[in-house]
């Protein structure tokens, strides 16, 4: 069966609503972290909180994610502007909400970070992620940007575990369509099997052995 069209539109346009969407809402919750820890604790000792189960250290990355690969700022920031280009694109095929909010979570994550080593010093594609949360036994520190990364690709590492596509199918269920077709034409052959036998089964093959009898006579 062929899909609507307009139905297909629809879902296409709801998915990149949706991804988009949490793309914001992460990227509006990064830059104002950022913006406050900016504002309020430079020149300030680290902060505990909740009986330091969180610490607000002030920190600068040059690197990715959990200060990994410091000397490659320029290298690290093309690789984040071609997965955001790879997103947008894979996108269309979205259909699944769980896909959607995962790349919709790793977008505004990517995009956070990036904003970060575009405007910020020392200059473009050189500049310094804003990190600042701390977790004890956990030895380096982040941001919200790299916490949305983070849940990204749980999520995308769980559905792909459990066969969820990002169309929203599975390749159970793709299968099981696949079983599906073959069992129409083999209805017919089903019948037609029992059809063969039937022919020799007729009475007409004993009826004929008395007939010489008859003659012998």
């Amino acid at each position: 069966m062929t899909a609507d069209p307009v139905q297909l539109r629809t879902r296409r346009i709801w998915a990149f609503t949706v991804m988009f969407c949490v793309a914001v809402i992460v990227l509006t919750a990064d830059a104002i972290s950022k913006q406050q820890v900016l504002t309020r604790l430079p020149g300030h000792p680290p902060v505990r909180l909740l009986h330091g189960l969180l610490t607000l250290d002030l920190t600068f990355n040059a690197g990715a994610a959990f200060g990994v690969g410091t000397s490659y700022t320029a290298i690290i920031a093309l690789i984040v502007c071609g997965v955001i280009a790879y997103i947008i694109r894979t996108a269309r095929r979205l259909r699944s909400l769980a896909w959607t909010i995962a790349l919709g979570l790793l977008l505004g994550g990517a995009m956070g970070n990036l904003g970060d080593r575009l405007f910020r010093a020392p200059g473009p594609l050189r500049g310094q992620v804003v990190d600042w949360i701390n977790l004890p036994h956990f030895p380096w520190t982040f941001n919200v940007a790299d916490a949305s990364v983070t849940c990204a690709a749980v999520m995308i590492a769980v559905l792909a575990l459990r066969g969820v596509r990002i169309d929203g199918t599975s390749p159970a269920h793709a299968a099981d369509r696949i079983d599906e077709n073959p069992s129409t034409p083999s209805t017919p052959s089903t019948r037609s099997t029992p059809s063969v036998p039937s022919t020799p089964s007729a009475p007409s093959t004993p009826s004929a052995a008395p007939a010489p009898q008859e003659g012998a006579r």
